[in-house]
């Protein structure tokens, strides 16, 4: 056998390499083409090509697992951050919720209230005086007394179903009671309870409310004293699912959300009543997610916290109902006041439907500006109370066919009078603690009498008039009345226009007081010594003064008696005696019994002092008065009585200190002489003004006829009258012709003439 060339071998094989390569590319698809031409340039590019594959198929799954890692890393940080913002906005939320909620949720003006009226066996109240007061209270004269707030009159007897009242000493629940009379006043008292009653008092009329500008006027009533039947028709209108909801309602929102889009506008809302509480105390009007989230958000928190009952009374005390103008009216007790001067829990079938119906729209349904949307909304909410029996068809006829019987629109502002609003101001200041006249809600009960009250606005308002000179127009006038036994202010005027808040003429109008000053004068002899009795020169006299001046006093008429009694001369008021007894009892102990009797002010110790050339407020002139006719006991004059915290803790009382400065013989004296001063001296035109009534009191007038004074008491009060002008000239009248026929009149007013 034939051997190789080695060389030969070595060349044959590289080429029969090549052809199985050429064969395995050839069966290829798609005559895919190969560059190499040399098996090392052709191993290449096929390793190239199987690297890319590998490199790709390792990413693809390393670069969705990122994406997914991380967008779940993005969800799940976003959540915790979301939880932790819902976490930290509800216990912001609940905090704020607490601290409105759990303490004092509002802060309340402090309710001013008249004096209870109290009944006693053989006091002197009138029949006609009681059922005046009762009209003032707002109650309501019927047939058959049949609930609180009512009264009734057959013959001599009065019965009265007197309202529920906490008291300053206590609470009183509502009460019906039997008032007799006769001849001299209550002769009997009776009740279901008990048939002789020795006294019985009736709640106070809720004078004023003090306000401050960053107070919201609004009269606190608690759940336990509203009606049921005001609190279904509520939740009829407004909140259907208000005890099944959690503070918000979905099923709610979506039904307004398909009623607004089918109406393309917003005509239905989807709040619950806690929505709107948690709006109106913690956030804004404004129109936002932000806020409606807020809103949605503090409804479930205060839902989970507190009971339903919680949350209506909280609502139905918060709630805007009105305007009185420039104060807001809020809450529904003061509303019922406001549009029915009677507290809510007297609401009649056809008020509440009213009241519930400008919830809806307190300035839209407006039933003074608007009655007629009014009465429409309001008879709507009538048929559904019928549909849904809360009310039956009798119920519904009567209260359909009413109109909507409002109050006046200044019932509200008409019980206050600034005179003693002021008078009240002035006294808290002085003697009330800056702790307590900074406490919230408080009940200030003060000794002001309405029925005195409103006497005492008539008898200036058209008592001024009637006694001004023709072609006059800027006469005023002013009066104080106080209580002879307690020393306190019943009522107080301070013009003709009574409720202008202006200038204060009865506390602020410093004036001469002309002869009002010579009783104490004669209590100053009086009690030295000198008798009624004892007599007084009445004749010409020149006195000088440091200065060398000379003064030649004159009696009113010009006239010279001789020789008068003391008694005489008081009655008749007559000047030169009365000068001539300041010189013998003493300047300085005349100026010493002003200053006992209440007067403050530095006196000079001049002889035209006991004519009255001192000037006084008609307030200061009430006090100056006020121990005479107490029997020589000195009391300062107050007004407040009590003052009492929202919690019913009595945080002030009066102080009951009184000082007996003159002997009470000595003004029992002085008080026959001013009773003759009505009967036959300078007021005795009172026995054909007031013929039946006894009176004692004194006249004064000042130079030029510039003020024309009266003071005159009866069995329990004093009252003392100013008339004149602001600018201080000559009203041309005397004492008798001006104060004494506005005092007449207020006196007849009194006993119902």
């Amino acid at each position: 056998m034939a051997k190789t060339p080695k060389n030969e071998s070595a060349k044959s094989k590289p080429k029969e390499a090549t052809k199985g390569k050429l064969k395995q590319g050839a069966k290829k698809e798609n005559g895919e083409k190969s560059t190499a031409k040399n098996p090392k340039t052709t191993r290449k590019p096929t390793a190239r090509k199987n690297t890319k594959k590998s490199t790709n198929k390792s990413l693809t799954p390393s670069f969705k697992q990122r994406f997914f890692k991380g967008l779940w890393s993005i969800i799940w940080k976003a959540s915790l951050a979301f939880i932790a913002f819902i976490i930290i906005c509800g216990i912001y939320f609940d905090k704020k919720i607490e601290r409105r909620l759990d303490g004092s949720t509002w802060t309340l003006p402090a309710a001013l209230y008249a004096r209870p009226l109290t009944l006693q066996v053989a006091s002197p109240l009138t029949q006609h005086a009681l059922v005046g007061e009762l009209r003032l209270l707002n109650y309501r004269p019927v047939r058959n007394v049949q609930s609180a707030g009512q009264f009734a009159t057959s013959g001599n007897k009065v019965t009265i179903y007197r309202r529920a009242f906490d008291f300053s000493d206590r609470s009183e629940p509502a009460q019906l009671v039997t008032v007799s009379f006769n001849g001299q006043g209550v002769s009997d008292l009776s009740s279901r309870q008990q048939r002789h009653l020795q006294q019985f008092r009736l709640d106070p009329l809720l004078l004023d409310r003090l306000n401050s500008k960053q107070i919201q006027d609004r009269v606190f009533v608690p759940f336990e004293k509203i009606p049921d039947l005001f609190i279904n028709t509520l939740l009829l209108m407004e909140d259907r699912n208000f005890y099944h909801h959690q503070g918000v309602s979905p099923f709610a929102i979506l039904r307004a959300f398909i009623v607004n889009f089918k109406a393309g506008r917003t005509v239905q809302g989807g709040s619950t009543l806690t929505q709107q509480l948690a709006k109106n105390l913690f956030l804004s009007q404004e129109r936002s997610l932000w806020r409606k989230f807020q809103e949605a958000y503090m409804a479930v928190l205060i839902d989970h916290k507190y009971s339903k009952d919680k949350i209506l009374e909280a609502y139905l005390n918060e709630v805007y109902l009105a305007q009185n103008g420039a104060t807001g009216i809020y809450g529904i007790e003061l509303a019922s006041d406001f549009y029915f001067a009677r507290p809510v829990d007297e609401l009649r079938v056809e008020q509440i439907a009213l009241l519930v119906a400008i919830i809806k729209g307190p300035s839209y349904y407006n039933p003074r500006r608007n009655p007629e949307r009014a009465l429409a909304r309001r008879d709507l909410v009538l048929r559904l109370m019928l549909e849904h029996n809360y009310i039956n068809t009798a119920q519904y006829r009567i209260a359909a066919k009413g109109n909507l019987n409002l109050s006046n629109a200044k019932a509200l502002n008409n019980r206050a009078n600034p005179a003693f609003v002021s008078l009240l101001n002035r006294e808290l200041q002085s003697d009330v603690p800056a702790s307590v006249r900074k406490k919230s809600g408080l009940s200030i009960f003060t000794s002001i009498s309405p029925l005195a009250q409103k006497n005492a606005e008539m008898a200036i308002q058209n008592g001024v008039p009637k006694v001004q000179k023709e072609g006059q127009r800027d006469l005023q006038g002013a009066m104080v009345i106080t209580d002879r036994e307690y020393a306190e202010v019943r009522a107080i005027v301070s013009g003709k226009n009574v409720k202008f808040s202006g200038f204060n003429r009865a506390l602020d109008a410093s004036r001469p007081i002309g002869s009002l000053v010579k009783p104490a004068v004669y209590l100053t002899a009086l009690d030295q010594g000198y008798a009624l009795t004892d007599t007084l020169n009445d004749k010409a006299i020149i006195l000088k003064n440091s200065t060398g001046q000379r003064w030649r006093p004159k009696n009113y008429d010009r006239k010279f008696r001789g020789e008068v009694t003391v008694e005489y001369a008081l009655v008749h008021s007559l000047n030169v005696p009365t000068v001539n007894l300041g010189m013998q009892v003493g300047l300085g102990n005349v100026i010493d019994s002003l200053h006992k009797m209440g007067v403050n002010e530095k006196i000079p110790a001049y002889p035209s002092l006991v004519l009255g050339s001192v000037s006084l407020s008609p307030f200061q002139v009430a006090q100056m008065y006020q121990p005479i006719s107490m029997k020589g006991v000195y009391k300062p004059l107050t007004m407040i009585r009590s003052i009492v915290s929202s919690q019913g803790e009595v945080v002030y009382q009066r102080s009951q200190h009184a000082q007996q400065i003159f002997s009470s013989q000595s003004v029992s004296q002085l008080s026959n002489a001013l009773h003759k001063v009505t009967t036959e001296g300078t007021a005795r035109s009172l026995r054909w003004r007031n013929p039946g009534q006894d009176f004692a009191g004194k006249t004064g007038t000042t130079n030029n006829l510039n003020d024309s004074w009266f003071v005159g008491f009866d069995k329990d009060e004093v009252v003392t009258t100013w008339v004149g002008k602001d600018n201080n000239k000559s009203a041309e009248l005397t004492g008798s012709s001006g104060a004494l026929v506005l005092f007449s009149d207020y006196m007849k007013a009194k006993v119902g003439n």
